[in-house]
């Protein structure tokens, strides 16, 4: 075998493990931003999420997101991981970026596990954002219609050939792909479950604070060291110049964005809120996802400063209008998913794009580009949020999606697990 191949595919499945290794991540900053009487719930959530996801895309979600088709969805090869290895069809485009990216010397199966973690993650977004609410069941149901049906046919739009990609879409590592697809499904899934019982009252917000922000910031922490997977991984090639590159202005972004949450928060707020500081991490990683690849490091550090004034005026934004999101995740996710997409069109330099796709606004390219982005992020955002929504009512129509109201203010760990995450620490009632 060539010793490009073997390299490839080590780096690949590689970074596939260090975007797996994020599950761990999300669980942390997930159950911390969480209330201790729900600790057990989150974490079996993200343990089962990524089960549920991994069954879903392998028989369906595949095939559905890069199997032959029409510009609107994967026709062949469908069920398991069958058909023409076609995985992705935008594969040629990516081969201007760097001469030695080549999706033809990875084997099918590192690229169908490198895929499945960006799948898994998606699903993963949705639990932060309707915590301490959601029945067990309905979650796990939802996860697996998401990654089977939902995350593919947008995913298929830009990086399985289909029409976006043709119209000059680009997503380098999945702003829009993952974390915007995540944000609109979990928005959803917060509308129609409605907000924490005592979260809003007589007109004004109660913060609901999480119980271990020691956790949470070790979830970040182990976030942070995933997204050196998630985004120089995206080359699909151990290409030294490309991963050391978008390597740094991942990290770039992602400290930038912590500095300005930080400062912004401590400006509105009154105080160097960690929370926000954690966030804001998030924010500048997720905005830099989608131009990773096709801007300078300093472009990304402003990336990631505009990321983390976002996230902190998105978080009040979505408490003012009384969408409860107990871990901010539709700010860091979905306005940043946004904004990040939108942040290739104004900074993406033609020296590091293929040929066929110009400069950003700001590299004077013209709004060619950021009108594709914007088409884009509209066409992706109505799709995944309209059927998300229909999905979220007839569950909860069928099944019901919300534990009991004596359920929710027990905690969800003893009246859906049956078990406490710090039982010695609990109090003990007198029979």
């Amino acid at each position: 075998m060539d010793n490009k191949i073997i390299l490839d595919t080590l780096w690949v499945l590689l970074t596939a493990m260090l975007v797996f290794f994020m599950n761990l991540g999300f669980a942390m900053v997930e159950s911390g931003f969480a209330r201790s009487k729900n600790a057990v719930n989150i974490l079996s959530k993200n343990f089962i999420v990524f089960a549920v996801s991994s069954l879903a895309f392998w028989a369906v979600g595949w095939g559905l997101m890069f199997g032959d088709g029409s510009g609107l969805l994967g026709l062949s090869g469908i069920f398991g991981i069958s058909g023409t290895d076609n995985s992705p069809a935008t594969g040629d485009a990516y081969e201007g970026v760097y001469s030695s990216i080549s999706w033809a010397t990875v084997p099918l199966l590192a690229k169908f596990f490198f895929q499945l973690v960006f799948a898994g993650t998606a699903a993963t977004i949705v639990s932060g954002a309707v915590a301490e609410r959601i029945k067990y069941i309905s979650f796990i149901l939802f996860s697996f219609i998401l990654v089977a049906f939902l995350y593919p046919t947008t995913g298929h739009w830009i990086w399985g050939g289909g029409w976006l990609a043709q119209l000059g879409f680009w997503d380098f590592a999945g702003s829009t792909v993952v974390h915007s697809v995540g944000g609109w499904a979990a928005l959803a899934g917060v509308i129609v479950l409605g907000p924490r019982i005592g979260k809003y009252r007589d007109g004004k917000v109660f913060p609901i604070p999480g119980h271990n922000m020691t956790s949470a910031t070790i979830g970040v922490m182990v976030l942070w060291l995933g997204w050196f997977g998630f985004n120089p991984g995206s080359t699909m090639a151990a290409d030294p110049e490309a991963i050391s590159r978008i390597a740094l202005t991942t990290n770039s972004a992602a400290i930038a964005g912590i500095l300005v949450s930080t400062a912004v928060a401590w400006i509105v707020l009154g105080k160097p809120d960690l929370s926000m500081t954690i966030n804001g991490c998030l924010a500048g990683l997720v905005a830099v996802t989608a131009p990773c690849a096709f801007v300078s490091v300093e472009s990304s550090l402003i990336i990631g400063a505009v990321a983390g004034a976002i996230v902190v005026f998105a978080v009040i934004f979505f408490d003012k209008i009384k969408i409860d999101d107990p871990v901010g995740a539709l700010a860091v996710h979905l306005a940043n998913g946004i904004f990040g997409t939108l942040a290739l069109g104004l900074f993406a330099e033609d020296r590091f794009l293929p040929n066929t796709t110009g400069n950003g606004l700001f590299f004077g390219g013209g709004f060619t580009l950021l009108g594709n982005q914007l088409i884009g992020i509209l066409a992706v955002g109505a799709f995944i949020f309209v059927l998300s929504f229909i999905v979220w009512s007839i569950l909860k129509a069928v099944m019901g999606i919300r534990v009991s109201e004596n359920e929710e203010i027990e905690g969800l760990d003893v009246g859906e697990h049956g078990m406490e995450a710090y039982p010695d620490f609990e109090k003990v009632s007198s029979i």
